[in-house]
């Protein structure tokens, strides 16, 4: 097995054509063909379904075509990498990131970075959870921080901390009279607003399913894409939205600690399995050292609520 198969492998599951995938690779689709088929005979199994239109994978087919991508991937980056170190480019570290993380920790985390490793450049992509996870295994980005627990088996996941969970409140809203922790089910027949409202498992199904799990029913559910819109109607008195604590954003809404304990919403640091790339324990360990400091952004506010587990690399 050698990587050109694994392409022309993987040009015939992505074209689900063996004529297509000929013309893509600019060779005769008789080699192609040889090629898969020694390919198979090597791992003892069938890969491809030939017999159907368009061509299909097979069960072992499709985890082989996911580990093939991954390793053409890793192959370019370490081409494009060597290339750089040997021309004394600066190493490049993509980061992937929902939104509400950049209200917590990692501003601070990416200038630490900048200043200890000046060779290093970070980049930052905005993307949902789920989508981190695909970004990491086809070489994307090369660490992902999101909310939403996944079971893929191609990522390592870290979870940092448990962070509160607030609800935003009209400001002139009854539940805004008070500034106790609020109870869950203060959002029983109430207008709840959501997000982001695509793509889907998101930071939306976290909130909707800790309100599932105690009967909560709210009266309806606005979902929008981002929490910038989301707060702006809690302000314009659309609805109420419940949002991590440190994503209190907008100076005309009243913020309420929620009382369940239960309610918070995970930080996770994903990055690919067996990956021991320098930077990941490097990025740990900042983490750990500011956690331990615990800034501004990481108080539950208004009164003491459970700790949370601190990190440790």
């Amino acid at each position: 097995m050698d990587v050109r198969q694994l392409k022309y492998f993987v040009a015939v599951a992505n074209t689900r054509n063996f004529t297509r995938a000929a013309e893509q690779l600019h060779i005769a689709q008789p080699p192609l063909s040889r090629q898969i088929q020694l390919l198979e005979e090597e791992l003892g199994v069938q890969l491809l379904l030939r017999n159907s239109r368009p061509v299909r994978l097979t069960e072992a087919g499709r985890m082989f075509y996911e580990q093939a991508v991954q390793i053409i991937n890793r192959m370019d980056q370490l081409k494009t990498t060597t290339r750089q170190l040997g021309q004394a480019h600066r190493q490049t570290l993509s980061i992937g990131f929902v939104a509400s993380t950049l209200y917590g920790g990692l501003p601070l985390l990416v200038r630490q970075l900048r200043q200890l490793y000046p060779e290093l450049d970070v980049q930052l992509v905005e993307m949902p959870s789920m989508q981190q996870v695909t970004a990491l295994k086809t070489g994307r980005i090369d660490l992902g921080f999101g909310r939403i627990r996944s079971t893929d088996t191609g990522v390592t996941r870290t979870v940092l901390r448990e962070e509160r969970l607030v609800l935003a409140v009209p400001p002139d809203a009854p539940l805004a009279a008070d500034t106790a922790p609020v109870s869950l089910q203060a959002l029983h027949g109430e207008k709840l607003i959501v997000y982001p409202k695509e793509p889907r498992p998101s930071f939306a199904d976290h909130v909707l399913s800790l309100l599932h799990d105690q009967a909560i029913r709210p009266d309806t559910v606005h979902e929008v894409r981002e929490i910038q819109t989301a707060l702006g109607l809690v302000a314009a008195a659309s609805g109420l939205c419940v949002i991590p604590t440190s994503a209190r954003l907008r100076s005309d809404v009243h913020y309420r600690d929620i009382a369940e304990a239960q309610a918070t919403s995970p930080i996770i640091l994903t990055h690919r399995v067996n990956d021991n790339a320098w930077y990941i324990e490097a990025i740990k360990q900042l983490l750990a050292e500011m956690y331990s400091d615990h800034p501004s952004w990481m108080d539950a506010a208004t009164q003491p609520l459970p700790p949370q587990a601190p990190f440790t690399p």
